[in-house]
Parts: structure tokens; sequence; C-alpha cells
């Protein structure tokens, strides 16, 4: 299947083109499901929290179960770049590196297709809806693994910006915590002549949008990660002869501990609360996207570290600390001893996110031999 980079360079280029939305991962996970089941896995599951896929290589003798998870969606960015293998599907593409993850890992289990681990078990899961924050949960969720109980979790993501080739790894919190933060006012309309005759939720939005930014400032200390990032509001409808009545804004709440995080969230709702009530406003608040704070255990980031230096591949800490995008990993963490880390793809390469980023082919080959010596090494240690 991945036996050398061309072909690893060909499967990512492949899953590149195949890039679906969160949730709707069908034809990316039937690929995927159909590579590995060619390397011949004792086991291999699939619709696991909707579209995950999962496949077991156990080795003779007993030992750990390690679990290396890769990413099956991409993200509702457009493809702007002119490529042979753009994406298929309008107005979604692989903008945050999940093909390249997903390439590796099927080079991982191309080589224990070939060489299973001589101690333990490995699983390999694909997992869906990552970006949402969904996947994680939903795959725990699942009956078929609730019973899988691994020792060791490890996921690996590129990071453009580090050099190429470079392990990015520490101990403690490493990516944020976050969350979604989704409000409306509800008021009612009023010709727009006479706008003392409704209750428009003008004021209050505009209110709300520069007290939810000033929230972090209200926190005791200033030793920590805490933000609060406005990233869409809507006031009312597109009719100038009619006041409006609803408003809503959307915002992205972010900090490096969980418990921070809890403190904006009661304030963001306390907030909220006040300002509509002093306008007289109903008002309705959720929370979707959450994601817990990724944090690794230190034995674990030593096991990365020390299989990093078998290599020959350099590691390095985070430039910040914690890294400040988030990651449903975290959930998954809560299995047993677990870290995420980095492997740099070179200082020139777009941001993740990003609508010029494409996935740095050149990552491959040092990804697989990394989690591949991270999946043996963590399978010879007693469970």
């Amino acid at each position: 299947m991945a036996r050398n980079p061309g072909n690893l360079i060909r499967l990512r280029r492949r899953l590149h083109s195949l890039a679906e939305p969160s949730g709707r991962e069908e034809a990316t996970a039937a690929f995927v499901a159909a590579q590995l089941a060619s390397c011949g896995p004792d086991l291999l599951l699939t619709g696991l929290g909707g579209h995950g896929v999962l496949a077991e290589f156990r080795g003779p003798a007993d030992g750990a179960t390690v679990l290396i998870r890769a990413e099956l969606d991409a993200l509702p960015i457009p493809e702007t770049l002119d490529l042979d293998h753009a994406s298929f599907t309008p107005g979604i593409a692989h903008k945050c590196g999940h093909d390249g993850h997903m390439a590796a890992l099927l080079g991982v289990a191309d080589r224990l297709g070939r060489r299973r681990p001589p101690r333990g078990r490995a699983w390999l899961l694909f997992q869906p809806a990552e970006e949402t924050g969904a996947g994680a949960e939903a795959v725990l969720a699942d009956e078929r693994f609730s019973g899988l109980q691994p020792d060791w979790v490890f996921a690996l993501h590129n990071l453009p910006g580090y050099p190429l080739g470079a392990v990015v790894v520490a101990p403690g919190t490493f990516c944020a915590a976050s969350c979604g933060l989704d409000i409306t006012l509800t008021g009612r309309t009023s010709h727009a002549a006479y706008p003392e005759q409704g209750l428009s939720p003008d004021r209050a939005m505009a209110e709300l949008v520069l007290d939810l930014i000033n929230l972090p400032d209200h926190l005791p200390g200033d030793d920590h990660l805490a933000l609060v990032t406005v990233v869409h509001s809507r006031l009312g409808e597109a009719a100038f002869g009619v006041t409006p009545a609803r408003a809503e804004i959307l915002a992205t709440v972010r900090a490096d501990q969980d418990d921070i995080l809890a403190q904006l969230k009661n304030a963001a709702a306390d907030r909220t609360r006040v300002v509509a009530g002093r306008y007289g406003l109903d008002h309705r608040i959720s929370w979707p996207e959450y994601f817990p704070a990724v944090v690794n255990d230190p034995a674990a980031v030593a096991l990365v570290r020390s299989a990093a230096g078998n290599l020959g591949l350099d590691c390095t800490a985070p430039a910040e600390s914690p890294l400040r995008w988030s990651e449903d990993f975290g959930r998954l963490m809560a299995l047993g001893r677990g870290a995420l880390f980095g492997l740099g793809s070179g200082p020139g390469q777009p941001p993740l996110h990003a609508e010029d980023y494409d996935f740095n082919d050149a990552v491959l080959p040092g990804a697989v031999a990394l989690l591949h010596a991270i999946c043996l090494a963590a399978c010879a240690e007693k469970p």
C-alpha cells in the first residue's frame, strides 16, 4: 500500500481530493477502511461514532495497548489552489492537514501489517468530526468502543512555521480548552419610521460585543490564557422599512485551563442576562463545539522524545504554551496516558486553516517513522 514515499504522497493526495465535512466523511472512511483491510489487521471496525474506523494489530506476546489517532474530516474552506489533487467537494478542503495525518497513520498500518509489534496491541483510530469537537465524544459513546481500554494514547499534528521534521512536544497543557458561544437576543419589530414602537436589540448587541471581548480583563491574575473572539454577528433583516427584532452573536471562548474556561462561560452568561434584562429583551445562550484542554502526560512525552531521539529528530517546546488552538483529542486522553505532539512542516508553509494551505508531503516519511517508533516503544511497556 504505502511502502515508499511516492506511494504515501499519492495516498495523501487522494485523501485530499476526497475532502468531506465533519460528520459526513462517508467516502473518506470507506477509502481508509479499504486501505486498512489490505494490511490484514486482526480487527477492523467501521462506523464508530458516525464514520470512525479502527484497526487492531496484535503482537504475539503480552504488552501494553496503544491507540494512535488521525482525523477524517476537512474544513468548510474553499479550495483556491490550482492543485492536480484538488478537493472534489465544493466549499470543503483539507486546510488543516488531516489528509496528511491519515496518510501517515496508514503508513504505520502498512508497517504493522508486514510485521506485528513484538508485544502488545496497536489500535489505529481514524476519528470523525474533530473540527467540531463532536467526533471523539461520539466514538467514546459507541458501545463497540466502550469496552476498549488503551494504556497509551497518541496523536500527531503538523505544525507550519517550525523546522521541517522538528518534534514539538511538552508536558502539561499543550492545547487550549475552548467552546463556542451562541447568543440570541429577541425583541419586536416596528416600522422603521417609528422605532420607538418596536424593541430593537441593536444597542444591546453593540454593548455585548464589546463586553465579551473585554471579559478576560476582569478575571483575576494575568498568568493564564483567556480569550473571547467574536466571530460573527447579525442584526435584523435586509429591509429598510423594518426595525430589527432579532440579533445573534457568535464567539469563541478559550483558555489554558478548563476551570478558567468555566469562569469565562459563567461571566459571559451573566453579562448576557444583565444586558438583555436592561433592554427588556428575551435571550437564549448555547455552547456548541466544546473542546477540553489537551494535557500531556509526562511519561507519554518522555516516550515521544525518546523515539524522536532514536530517529535523530530534534525535539523542541512549542513557541507558545499552550498552543491557542484546540483539539478534541483531549477527550481520548481520558482513556490512558497520552500526548499530542507536533511535527514541523517548514518555516515557509502557510498557517493552518489558511486558504493557501496544503499539507507538505515532505513531512510524511518522518511522520510514519516517528508514529511507528512510538507505537512499538509504547507496546513494549508494561500495561
